[in-house]
């Protein structure tokens, strides 16, 4: 990898990122991570991450509405969808949008890290 992989963690559970967060800057991985799904949005709008790693079902926008925004912005960011709420149609809405890859809760840190290192590589190809 070529340059700092840089994520957001969107989870209305505090706890989800703060372990997330601990772990991936372990492995030298710059983190911001966001409770509120609308705080997130307004910084997804400022600053491109090569991933966003957000929940599906959270108050307010959920995980599909940051996709949407995500693609409909042309970033280059790649998201991962975690959820321990799992509806088929939201994978297939989800899909149907270009989700990298959606993970079901509870997921192992070292799945979600290889995840997320490969995300960033297709990330950082397209700023190419």
């Amino acid at each position: 990898m070529s340059k700092q992989i840089e994520v957001m963690v969107l989870d209305d559970e505090k706890i989800v990122c703060e372990r997330v967060k601990d772990f991936l800057e372990k492995k030298g991985i710059t983190t911001e991570t966001y409770t509120d799904s609308q705080s997130a949005l307004n910084r997804i709008k400022k600053k491109t991450f090569d991933v966003i790693v957000t929940d599906v079902k959270m108050e307010g926008p959920n995980g599909l509405d940051v996709l949407l925004t995500v693609k409909n912005d042309n970033h280059r960011s790649e998201v991962i969808i975690i959820t321990g709420y799992s509806p088929f149609e939201s994978y297939l809405e989800a899909e149907t949008v270009g989700v990298f890859d959606y993970i079901l809760k509870p997921f192992k840190m070292d799945y979600l890290y290889q995840r997320i290192k490969k995300a960033a590589k297709k990330s950082q190809k397209k700023q190419k």
